[in-house]
């Protein structure tokens, strides 16, 4: 069997090649970021949806990992990704009237460019 097993669940990672990996990075550092912001504001709103966020990052992680019904992932992916930049977009630079991009933080400028990179991979990982 070509499939690494852990503890009963079956890892596809045999199929995954580079591309598969920088979109696994860039949906981590994503999820990690969502993640922290989210504890610094929970147990608001905005931090749940933060928390929330990170785990669907997480989730797709997971579920790309044991190679369940990726192209699916990759399809509901591509608009989670878009989603959360325009939201991103619309609250700070819309909604809070800040300067694109002299007031962009160093935790927004990482999240950002990682969700990018990612948005460009699973359109390429979707197409293949």
């Amino acid at each position: 069997m070509s499939t690494t097993e852990t503890r009963g669940m079956a890892l596809g990672i045999d199929t995954l090649d580079g591309l598969h990996w920088l979109g696994i990075l860039c949906a981590l550092v994503s999820a990690g970021v969502h993640l922290l912001i989210g504890a610094w504001f929970f147990p608001s709103t905005l931090g749940i949806s933060f928390v929330l966020a990170g785990l669907g990052f997480v989730g797709a992680v997971a579920l790309v990992l044991v190679d369940f019904h990726r192209r699916a992932v990759y399809a509901v992916g591509i608009p989670f990704v878009l989603v959360q930049i325009v939201l991103w977009y619309w609250v700070n630079f819309v909604g809070m009237g800040k300067s694109f991009p002299a007031d962009m933080g160093t935790l927004d400028a990482v999240d950002k460019v990682a969700q990018v990179v990612l948005l460009a991979v699973l359109v390429v990982l979707l197409r293949r």
